[in-house]
């Protein structure tokens, strides 16, 4: 079973502008993805990073909301000595510090994706601990309909 880690902007997600295309189908995604978590076949992580962000939100709806997602998180890390020092790594590669933890504590649960709608963070994460992909790009993996696939046929 897999393990994925989703940042704050995936589970915000149903709350953009869904008549542009890209945000209605990063939403499907999400939407997907929750199911595979409710009916067991994926795992979900969380971390105190993301509780967080989730507490400022100034929209309590989307808090409330965000809450209810977590509460699926079989694995919820806290930041420690270690996430920070990695982070300060990965900050050095251009990640913005808030994605920086993020991405340190999916290390080290050993999540097997972290998903985010950040094109940047998706392109600026480099190291093989884990795959940094959109939410969309895990659904085509997990249904077999990406672009290796298409090719081949």
């Amino acid at each position: 079973m897999i393990t994925v880690y989703l940042d704050t902007s995936v589970y915000n997600r149903p709350f953009d502008d869904q008549t542009q295309p890209r945000i209605c189908l990063e939403t499907l995604s999400f939407v997907t993805i929750m199911q595979l978590v409710e009916m067991g076949q994926i795992t979900l992580a969380t971390s105190s990073v993301l509780a967080f962000e989730n507490n400022n939100n100034p929209f309590h709806s989307r808090q409330q909301w965000v809450n209810y997602c977590v509460n699926y998180a079989k694995h919820h890390q806290t930041v420690n000595d270690g996430i920070k020092k990695r982070a300060k790594q990965l900050e050095k590669k251009g990640i913005k510090p808030m994605d920086a933890l993020h991405v340190a504590c999916a290390e080290v649960i050993n999540c097997d994706y972290f998903l985010t709608c950040d094109d940047r963070l998706v392109k600026r994460y480099k190291d093989n601990i884990l795959q940094v992909k959109n939410p969309i790009e895990l659904i085509l993996l997990l249904t077999g309909k990406n672009d290796e696939s298409e090719n081949a046929e």
